[in-house]
């Protein structure tokens, strides 16, 4: 299946606002167009202009600003995102798990979970404001657009600094399971690894790098089939594309991975019969306002194991 014009949705608003803080900047100051094109450069500078003469960006008092307006460092921006034509993504998400507090969503591949890049409405989130009613729903952690797997979302406003907590105070188990090459050393079947991961300056790319440790995994190879395998993956820390770049480490590359070991050229066409195999798998934790243990399992599978044909 791959995405043509006739799976196009037109005129996407996202129901909610973007926020930019203008960062420090050396004298003199750029122009506020000159800085957001600078900034998002994958948006367009027609399009900024466009946001800046129609009065569409207001700033944290509640002024328009436009092309006259001076760079004020600090100054919180906030606009909404809108595209003439949104790619639809066809799968659909699940709701395995819901209570006062959370909700529990196992996402498809390809759909984002908030609104980025081409990506407005069809994202995990607004699907779920529109299936569920509720506009105070907020992601608690995030997945890549090409992973699937489980989402943790909070409910309440009063209560979401605790289910952030789970996550910064790493009091809660992610299990992920990936499709992937051999590794080079074909006896072992676990490794522990330990990096230090910082942006590479290309995109949102990110790289191994000398220095202090800050991302830490659990690789585990669960079996073997031909020249590929199934491994259990257990993200300690969470830093950006952290899994791919360890298992890189060990010499082994997620399958239908477009932006390791080499970022691959984006298509207006996406293949959705070559999803990134790479899944979520698990989530356990106890309830910090309940007090409840939950433990959910994804009841997606991985479609390449065992697939010999590419």
């Amino acid at each position: 299946m791959s995405l043509n014009n006739d799976e196009m949705i037109a005129g996407s608003r996202s129901p909610k606002p973007s926020h930019i803080t203008l960062p420090k900047q050396e004298h003199p100051f750029p122009s506020l167009l000159d800085f957001l094109d600078g900034h998002f450069p994958r948006v367009g500078r027609d399009i900024w202009l466009d946001r800046l003469r129609c009065k569409k960006i207001i700033d944290e008092q509640g002024r328009v600003v436009n092309e006259a307006t001076h760079y004020r460092i600090n100054a919180r921006l906030r606009y909404y995102r809108e595209i003439e034509a949104e790619p639809r993504i066809p799968f659909e998400e699940k709701i395995i798990y819901e209570d006062d507090e959370i909700l529990i969503a196992d996402k498809p591949h390809f759909l984002p979970v908030t609104p980025t890049g081409k990506h407005v409405n069809e994202c995990l989130l607004h699907r779920l404001v529109v299936r569920t009613g509720n506009k105070q729903i907020v992601p608690v952690h995030r997945l890549d657009k090409e992973t699937a797997g489980l989402v943790l979302f909070s409910k309440r406003p009063d209560t979401r600094r605790d289910y952030f907590g789970l996550f910064e105070n790493r009091r809660i188990e992610k299990q992920y399971e990936a499709i992937a090459t051999l590794p080079e050393d074909r006896e072992r079947r676990a490794w522990s690894i330990e990096s230090r991961i910082e942006p590479s300056g290309e995109w949102i790319l990110c790289h191994n790098v000398p220095g202090e440790i800050n991302a830490r995994s659990r690789i585990e190879l669960l079996e073997q089939d031909g020249d590929r395998a199934r491994f259990a993956l257990s993200p300690i820390t969470g830093k950006t594309h952290q899994l791919r770049l360890h298992m890189g480490l060990i010499g082994s590359q997620i399958l239908y991975d477009k932006f390791y070991p080499e970022l691959q050229s984006e298509s207006e066409v996406v293949d959705f019969t070559r999803p990134l195999q790479l899944l979520a798998k698990k989530l356990a934790f106890t309830g910090p306002v309940t007090g409840v243990d939950h433990q959910f399992e994804s009841e997606q599978n991985l479609s390449s194991w065992k697939n010999k044909s590419d």
